[in-house]
């Protein structure tokens, strides 16, 4: 009989005793056990087991949870003597920064507080305990919300002193979920102020803490050293591209299709393959997302489930505000091709606006890019540098983006698809209408803030490529900024069925003040320019007659737009 599958159950304990549906993970505890590492940092995307491995390493160490082997038994780990004689036997600090999304440093901080603090409240039997002095309970009891960074950075040291001399054994401390803050303090402009707050307290948990044994933390990214982790010498990364504990996060194709044939599902493993398969960590390869995994055993249909738990706000801006190349690297991608791009695993949050390398990497950290190959490639000098081949990581997150690029128009839908209409039409009146309208609506939405989008008006034309791509690619192929006769055009759509379909070229321009009077010269230098680059001849070699090949130049002065 299959067995149960909870949904959104993080608590290991829980999901063992009501016996629901659980993959075994505890290999991973006799792996870090025997790393020997002092503070591992691993890095997954985000729904991958990270808060349930976490859990499950607290209740297999923790003292509070002395005695409770019934938890482990059947489990890999129990068949090892050694690991059933330590269970229960070290003093465990648990915390996670899942919650922490305030969107100011007041608010943050305090959530922190507040979070530490409760962790006092939790062992307050430590202020009885006869192996603390006095100027030991003092501190205990100056730990509150309201304390100041002094004992704000150093509660979780002193913490570990005072349950080290309450049991005689050095903690184990477990970070869940570190960098929550982080991107949120990115996102809303106070990434400063928190890093200085989290560097000082990591260095007195992680680093100057002569009562730690051992410490985890997980997180979406490998926030760059210099950033908080500057004094922390003695921390071992595992990213997605480490071989480390590559199959304890995750579910390999195994454990899925052994799912499926349980649950009956077994006629699936094909299309869940296209879907949910696809995840590499390190050379692991078919890694599966357990959040969508668990969702389509429980609802037995396919959807973005992975894609829809949180917001996607942080790559959504990134994409939409981003340059001309990263526009065209992500059209690339859409359509199911890869990339080439040198990236850096150590996240710098602050150099997101003007650093593709940053972004890339972000997106594989994240899961949303998978790494199919990487070569050293030479630089300047000796130093060498690794070339990265990256693409889209499934199905699922394909139609994810798809849907981000949609929702850019969202709020010009109607004029957004009536544009789309009239050029499929050839109506150049409906078209400069509709598109005037769109573009006054959502130019600013392109804006990244800091470079006035009237500067670079290609943020805006570029994002509106896309969503020809996403909206006409059952109908066209859409390339953009190729070369094609004697010189290079912005849009190409050459239809997959050219006797229904018209082929389109877009040429598009920013008035030239020095040398255009309005935007009427705008667009004739822009039709010039097709007709004078031979743009058509493409089209023409593929058997396109030239009178089912239509121009159009599209001119623009602010968020005012010409097309004739």
């Amino acid at each position: 009989m299959a067995r149960t599958v909870a949904i959104g159950l993080q608590d290991f304990g829980d999901l063992i005793q009501k016996k629901y549906f659980y993959i075994d993970k505890t290999s991973f505890i006799k792996e870090w056990w025997e790393s020997g590492d002092s503070v591992t940092l691993i890095t997954r995307p985000r729904r991958f087991g990270k808060t349930l491995n976490m859990s499950m390493v607290e209740q297999f160490f923790s003292v509070d949870y002395a005695g409770r082997g019934d938890l482990f038994e059947g489990l890999s780990i129990w068949g090892d003597k050694q690991y059933r004689e330590i269970q229960g036997t070290y003093p465990v600090i648990s915390l996670s920064f899942a919650n922490v999304k305030e969107t100011n440093y007041s608010d943050a901080r305090k959530k922190i507080c507040q979070m530490i603090a409760e962790l006092y409240t939790n062992h307050s039997f430590l202020l009885s305990s006869q192996a603390l002095e006095e100027g030991d309970r003092e501190f205990f009891r100056r730990v509150s919300v309201d304390m100041d960074d002094v004992d704000a950075t150093m509660a979780i040291h002193y913490l570990s002193k005072f349950l080290y001399l309450h049991y005689g054994k050095k903690v184990i401390i477990l970070l869940d979920e570190y960098d929550t803050p982080m991107q949120e303090a990115y996102v809303d402009g106070f990434w400063g102020e928190l890093v200085a707050f989290t560097r000082s307290m990591f260095n007195s948990a992680f680093k100057t803490n002569p009562w730690l044994e051992r410490a985890i933390m997980t997180g979406i990214t490998r926030v760059s050293k210099e950033s908080i982790f500057s004094d922390l010498n003695n921390l071992e990364v595992v990213t997605t591209t480490s071989d480390k504990y590559a199959t304890s996060f995750g579910f390999t194709e195994e454990e899925v299709f052994a799912a499926l044939d349980e649950c009956g599902m077994g006629q699936e493993k094909e299309e869940v393959k296209r879907w949910y398969d696809g995840f590499i960590f390190g050379s692991h390869r078919d890694i599966y997302n357990p959040w969508s995994i668990l969702n389509f055993l429980d609802k037995g249909h396919f959807t973005t489930y992975w894609a829809n738990t949180s917001s996607n706000s942080l790559v959504g801006k990134l994409i939409r505000e981003g340059s001309r190349r990263v526009k065209e690297k992500f059209e690339v991608l859409l359509k199911g091709e890869t990339i080439q791009t040198p990236i850096d695993e150590q996240i710098v949050y602050n150099q997101l606006d003007g650093n593709e390398e940053a972004i890339w990497s972000l997106l594989v950290a994240s899961g949303y890019l998978k790494v199919l190959s990487y070569e050293r490639i030479e630089e300047i000098a000796t130093d060498k540098e690794q070339m990265y081949e990256l693409v889209l990581t499934n199905y699922e997150v394909e139609r994810m983006f798809k849907s981000m690029v949609r929702g850019w128009f969202v709020e010009t839908k109607a004029d957004y698809n009536d544009f789309i209409k009239a050029m499929l039409q050839d109506d150049i009146d409906a078209m400069n209408d509709y598109m005037n309208r769109v573009a006054l609506s959502t130019f600013s939405y392109f804006d990244t803030g800091r470079n006035p989008i009237g500067e670079e008006p290609e943020r805006f034309y570029h994002g509106f490529v896309l969503g020809l791509m996403v909206d006409l690619q059952d109908r066209y192929v859409i390339t953009s900024n190729r070369e094609s006769g004697f010189g290079r055009y912005d849009v190409m759509l050459e239809p997959r069925k050219p006797e229904e379909y018209d082929a389109i070229i877009l040429e598009f321009k920013v008035i030239n003040h020095r040398r255009e009077n309005n935007l009427e010269d705008t667009v004739h230098a822009a039709l010039h320019q097709i007709e004078e680059k031979q743009y058509a001849a493409q089209l023409v070699a593929r058997g396109i007659p030239k009178e089912r090949i239509r121009s159009y130049g599209f001119a623009f002065e602010g968020k005012k737009v010409l097309i004739g």
